[in-house]
């Protein structure tokens, strides 16, 4: 590989590292201290949100912990740091198709998701160790030091690579008429409606076993925390094989979404009615594994409908559509915990995606008929 894409795919690892340290850490750091599924679901929802509400407008202090202390700062400092990382995800989805001509956008998007799932292999295991031998805030140095490894990586990237990025017309109203461009493609492409749609019904899960399985594991079944590490490790584990599966083998988009999305709620089923471990780990690999299956599914539907010159204001807006649910579900974690119970919630969630699915597919499909009548009588 050349220096100039290893130093790109570097630093999107190093990046990906620090981040999936976090939030590994603040999920479990909140249970352990509170030992409350309600708060660790509240913590997720405060971490998350701000990552997705920056979408549109795309070195730590550690010091100040020592000024506000307590477990609030680590939910803070994730929650700024991922608004951060949501700029650099942005700038990588316009710029990849650029960068990478010579693969189709697929292999491209599989490649670049196993630097992302590399990171996220090692982040629990590191995350585990670091906690075993520091305090929390000694570990978040540690990972303003990955951050900044992740920076030098791509200043090397930018000095070495030879590529020449396409420009396009910018317009003087930075605000409002880009936005109002994204949601005109929205409201207009009934394919952007259809995914936006099903990624609302993944997220729900997604953040459903985001704020809950900490809890669950450590919790519910009583395993520890190392356990804990060892599973995220084990699903993330599970993705690059998928991954690697789809950068060798040509998969038609219909099948990769119906797949991905049917096996993820199948997950979601799983871990809520698993009487023990073994259940949840399997429903738990399920969730995660294709998960990243129907991003590349999404991704390479989402690159081929929208105009290149309008892709980047595009995505920011359907990123943060489609994301908004993962939030929302630790949220609902937060408020429907403590009377339902965190099964009973993680049950909900996955009936709620299963409707949203099969709703989809029966709008889909008199969409379809109904412009197959029309064409018919047109001609």
């Amino acid at each position: 590989m050349r220096k100039d894409y290893l130093a790109f795919f570097v630093a999107m690892f190093l990046s990906r590292l620090a981040d999936q340290i976090l939030l590994f850490i603040v999920p479990l750091i909140v249970f352990q201290t509170t030992n409350s599924v309600s708060w660790a679901g509240l913590a997720f929802f405060v971490e998350a949100l701000p990552r997705y509400l920056s979408f549109p407008i795309c070195g730590v202090a550690v010091v100040l912990y020592g000024v506000f202390g307590g477990i609030y700062w680590i939910v803070a400092l994730s929650a700024l740091c991922g608004v951060l990382t949501t700029q650099g995800i942005m700038v990588r989805e316009v710029v990849m198709p650029y960068i990478f001509k010579h693969y189709t956008y697929t292999k491209t998007l599989s490649y670049s998701q196993i630097a992302d799932q590399s990171g996220m292999v090692l982040g629990p295991l590191i995350a585990a160790l670091l906690l075993e031998v520091w305090a929390w805030h000694w570990v978040v140095l540690a990972i303003a030091g990955l951050f900044l490894l992740a920076d030098l990586a791509m200043l090397y990237w930018q000095r070495t690579s030879s590529v020449t990025l396409e420009t396009f017309e910018q317009h003087h109203d930075l605000w409002l008429n880009p936005l109002r461009i994204a949601f005109g493609h929205i409201r207009k492409l009934a394919e952007l409606q259809k995914i936006i749609s099903l990624a609302v019904g993944v997220n729900l899960v997604i953040g459903v076993t985001l704020a809950t399985s900490a809890a669950m594991v450590i919790g519910h079944y009583g395993a520890d925390k190392d356990d804990y590490a060892g599973l995220q490790a084990a699903g993330a584990v599970t993705t690059i094989l998928i991954l690697f599966l789809l950068a060798r083998v040509t998969l038609p988009l219909k099948l990769l979404g119906t797949l991905s999305y049917t096996l993820i709620a199948v997950g979601a089923f799983i871990t809520a009615l698993s009487p023990n471990t073994e259940g949840y780990v399997v429903g738990f690999l399920l969730i995660v594994g294709f998960d990243k299956m129907f991003n590349v599914y999404f991704r390479t539907l989402r690159q081929q409908v929208i105009a290149p010159q309008d892709f980047g204001k595009t995505v920011g807006v359907i990123t943060l559509l489609n994301n908004l649910s993962q939030p929302l579900a630790g949220l609902l974690v937060a408020v429907l915990t403590a009377p339902l119970g965190t099964q009973q919630v993680i049950l909900l969630l996955a009936v709620a995606t299963s409707l949203i699915g099969a709703a989809v597919v029966v709008v889909h499909r008199h969409s379809t008929l109904r412009s197959s009548v029309y064409n018919a009588e047109t001609d």
